[in-house]
């Protein structure tokens, strides 16, 4: 299992946080996009580093059109002698009409277009093909030598889309390179909605599981002290809080028999109360969404959850120490 580790946004630190990254032997870089931009610790990053992948886990798709991502994911493949990977999600709508003024419908096949029309655009750089993509929600038939990039040698950028729901996790198998496991998922859940769903676009596009890469990003509540993980337990509680009370992921809860918890999460949400929201979540219900376990055995956990279908797993704690990730990492190759 490949072993991504997130960057901070301070682009100060990029350059040599980084080249630590790659020297302790991790396989990627992850940023998302919060309240920073993606893109730019990784065009940092690019420069810093010969080896690690650079990933947006996640960008948000629907706050751009397909020929600005398009200009972006090449530029920074480009400046990474092709370690780029573009990882896109699609947000709620709340924030794609409120908070980036984009439009929103059928989230789904909203995706899949953009992505084929991301490939299209890049079809016409790299193959010479004319540009004529003429879709529901996308349009691209303009394409001059001008405008086109002339560093061509490092291809299309490879594409993943993260996805919860069984609509967009089968647009992942049918037009993406690979699928982002969102946090908040139980193995019940995977076992029973999105490896079908995998399946049933590996079908439409014809192609088989060892062409697609599956990455994980779980919650992970640890400490060095009693005190430490019950602080981290409290704070991934109110992070599950926060996913659960989204309508769209009440199917996950139904996964392990919690359903009935999605509309008490959603008013008290609507009411600011997110502690008390939290509360809500016992520990029993955390384990089913969380690796709970102290730095030296997160290893093992991890492996225990995912080793049967992770191709590559992003980690992240705040009391995760440098030395707590290199053992992580070298105890999952181990293990491997």
């Amino acid at each position: 299992m490949k072993v991504d580790v997130p960057i901070p946004h301070d682009l100060k630190q990029v350059g040599q946080l980084a080249r630590k990254i790659e020297t302790g032997g991790f396989a990627g870089i992850v940023t998302a996009e919060t309240n920073h931009d993606p893109f730019l610790p990784l065009a940092t990053a690019a420069q810093s580093t010969t080896r690690v992948d650079l990933i947006t886990s996640i960008a948000v798709a629907f706050a751009r059109t397909p020929m600005s991502l398009a200009y972006i994911a090449h530029d920074l493949n480009y400046a990474a002698n092709g370690r780029f990977i573009l990882g896109l999600g699609s947000q709620i709508q709340p924030h794609i009409t409120k908070r980036f003024s984009m439009p929103w419908s059928r989230p789904a096949a909203r995706m899949r277009e953009f992505i084929l029309a991301l490939r299209a655009i890049w079809c016409a750089w790299y193959e010479q093909e004319r540009l004529a993509f003429r879709g529901e929600f996308y349009r691209h038939s303009l394409m001059t030598p001008f405008f086109t990039p002339e560093n061509l040698e490092y291809g299309a950028p490879r594409v993943f889309l993260a996805a919860v729901g069984p609509l967009m996790t089968q647009v992942a198998a049918e037009v993406a390179d690979g699928l982002i496991v969102h946090p908040f998922t139980t193995l019940e859940y995977l076992r029973t909605v999105t490896f079908p769903a995998l399946e049933r676009g590996f079908e439409i596009s014809g192609r088989s599981r060892d062409q697609f890469e599956i990455s994980v990003q779980p919650l992970i509540a640890t400490g060095h002290s009693e005190k430490e993980i019950a602080s981290e337990k409290l704070a991934v509680k109110q992070q599950l809080a926060f996913y659960a009370s989204t309508p769209a992921y009440k199917q996950v809860l139904d996964s392990v028999d919690l359903g009935n918890l999605q509309e008490q999460l959603n008013t008290l949400s609507k009411q600011g109360k997110w502690v008390e929201m939290g509360e809500l979540f016992s520990d029993e219900y955390l384990n089913h969404f969380a690796v709970v376990a102290e730095p030296q055995h997160v290893a093992t956990r991890l492996h225990t959850k995912f080793g049967d279908f992770a191709d590559r797993t992003s980690i992240y704690s705040k009391k995760l120490t440098p030395q707590d990730y290199y053992a992580i990492r070298k105890k999952l190759s181990k293990l491997a």
